[in-house]
């Protein structure tokens, strides 16, 4: 029996020391290619080439080496009958809701006109102020529960949309409220996953319907934003700032407008990091369930796609 990891270099090594700790029993192979395609039985896989599982005949069990499963599932050579599980991490959610703050509060605390005005040596003690805030959270699962549910702890106005009904502590939208949701903010927060029905889905139409000028966090997926509608928006006034881990091509094209537009920051897709130690544990138990035919706990629905 053997494990393969498909993934970039970094996390590769990552997991495959961790794996080692802690399953030394079964043998890895890094990579697609390997002596022994008919052994492997699981593949742990982060945005892996397209057919590069097809080699293994006897695979059971596809395991995303993070929280969206969308890179497996564009990948039409793999068999509908093997089930998909993903990292559902207490951890995750921890440092995504952390870097979702960071970014609320540097910007309801005008820090970034604070800090130019440090490199200017300009003493600027009542120019700004904080900023009056009422957060929408776009997509109110694991990673945005959890954030929406911190930020109303902290006591800003919070109202959330998801697809199905959630109960919350605080307002929430579904189905055909969508509207009654972007209308009531001045804070957008994405964190849907990428689906067919989330493909595009941060553009210029929506920012339209905003009755005052918003602030958008993007932590979700590259795909659902459309950049140059972004850009659009910011200069129309639309959108009054952006703060975004995630992009259309990644990396983000050294010719990409946003690098440059004094509206926008940029971090390069970090916001939530998969922790290797206690998802290995979870590939570990997700096979051992699938072996012993219990029900998989962190298994991906192919209709949804999360």
């Amino acid at each position: 029996m053997r494990f393969a990891i498909i993934a970039p270099p970094t996390p590769t090594q990552k997991w495959k020391e961790n794996f080692e700790k802690i399953a030394p029993h079964i043998s890895l192979v890094i990579g697609s290619k390997t002596k022994y395609p008919e052994e492997v039985l699981c593949a742990m896989v982060w945005n892996q080439p397209k057919g590069s599982l097809t080699a293994f005949k006897n695979l059971k069990l596809i395991f995303a080496m993070g929280a969206g499963a969308d890179h497996i599932l564009k990948d039409e050579t793999i068999p509908d009958h093997i089930p998909i599980c993903r990292v559902v991490d207490p951890q995750m959610a921890f440092s995504m809701t952390n870097y979702i703050l960071m970014a609320l509060l540097n910007y309801h605390r005008s820090w970034y006109e604070f800090q130019a005005s440090q490199n200017k040596k300009h003493w600027a003690q009542f120019e700004f102020f904080e900023r009056p805030l009422r957060v929408g959270v776009l997509g109110i699962g694991h990673l945005g529960m959890d954030a929406a549910n911190k930020i109303h702890h902290l006591g800003f106005p919070v109202v959330g949309y998801s697809n199905s009904p959630k109960k919350t502590d605080f307002p929430s939208y579904t189905g055909n409220d969508f509207d009654k949701f972007i209308e009531q903010i001045n804070v957008l927060i994405c964190t849907v996953p990428y689906t067919p029905k989330t493909h595009a889905l941060l553009n210029y139409k929506l920012f339209q319907k905003l009755k005052e000028p918003a602030y958008l966090i993007n932590v979700s997926r590259g795909s659902v934003q459309v950049e140059k509608d972004i850009v659009k928006a910011l200069n129309k006034g639309l959108l009054s700032g952006a703060f975004l881990d995630v992009f259309e091509k990644e990396p983000l094209p050294k010719n990409s407008p946003l690098w440059d537009h004094p509206k926008v920051k940029i971090t390069p897709h970090i916001a939530s990091l998969t922790y290797p130690k206690e998802s290995t544990c979870q590939v570990l138990d997700c096979f051992d369930r699938l072996e012993k035919g219990l029900p998989l706990l962190q298994q991906v629905s192919r209709k949804k796609m999360y």
